[in-house]
């Protein structure tokens, strides 16, 4: 019985073995690659995905594999599958970082961030990426086409962390933690001073800055009575 076992594995094996090794013979890179950009053309991402990754896999040297490689990362990003796009970007970058759409990469790579990008109330995790990106981009790049359309992107990512830093200090002001808010608003002065809110960080920090002087001339005049009875005689004044 173990032996009519073990001759039906073998030959079963070797059956759907066969199987394999034709289906992937019947497919050559040509084929694969002109299947999975027909796909891709026709907004078929994941048919295109199936193309490119079995390309990838079954024809790793092949003259397609490098344009399979960047047409998953594209299919995903389509798909709006920005973690997996950000992966296959980032390992095209790191095994072809000479290549010349390196540029576009990268700032494909900002743009899966950028489209996670949430209301200045929630928390900028993506936004910071996304700016990050995008100056890494413009810095390495700064006279290629995705640099100049990485710009546009930056000012938003940049408008997005201003208004964040307005918000959470606006929240602390009103919490009474005025060194904590002072912090956010000078935050919006030195990291963002060309997103229209300079003015009103201005007048934020004077606010603040005003009411701690207040609190610590009372905290001082709070040790002694005398002065404690002249700090109640002007409040009435």
């Amino acid at each position: 019985m173990k032996r009519i076992a073990c001759i039906f594995a073998a030959s079963f094996f070797l059956f759907t073995g066969c199987a394999w090794f034709q289906s992937k013979e019947e497919r050559s890179a040509n084929e694969l690659i002109a299947d999975g950009m027909e796909s891709f053309e026709d907004g078929k991402y994941e048919k295109a995905i199936e193309a490119f990754e079995q390309l990838k896999d079954w024809y790793p040297f092949s003259k397609y594999a490098i344009l399979a490689e960047l047409k998953l990362a594209d299919s995903h990003f389509h798909q709006e599958a920005y973690a997996e796009a950000i992966v296959a970007y980032e390992e095209f970058e790191s095994l072809h970082p000479r290549n010349e759409a390196i540029p576009y990469v990268i700032y494909q790579i900002g743009q899966c961030y950028f489209e996670q990008v949430d209301t200045i109330d929630r928390d900028q995790a993506n936004t910071r990426k996304a700016l990050d990106t995008f100056n890494r981009l413009i810095k390495s790049y700064p006279d290629n086409e995705f640099s100049k359309k990485a710009l546009a992107h930056r000012t938003a990512c940049q408008k997005s962390m201003a208004g964040h830093d307005m918000y959470v200090g606006r929240f602390y002001l009103k919490s009474k933690r005025y060194k904590a808010a002072l912090h956010r608003f000078q935050s919006v002065l030195m990291n963002y001073p060309d997103v229209g809110l300079h003015h009103q960080a201005l007048l934020y920090i004077a606010d603040c800055r005003k009411t701690m002087e207040q609190r610590a001339a009372e905290g001082k005049l709070d040790g002694d009575p005398e002065k404690r009875w002249l700090l109640q005689k002007l409040k009435f004044w």
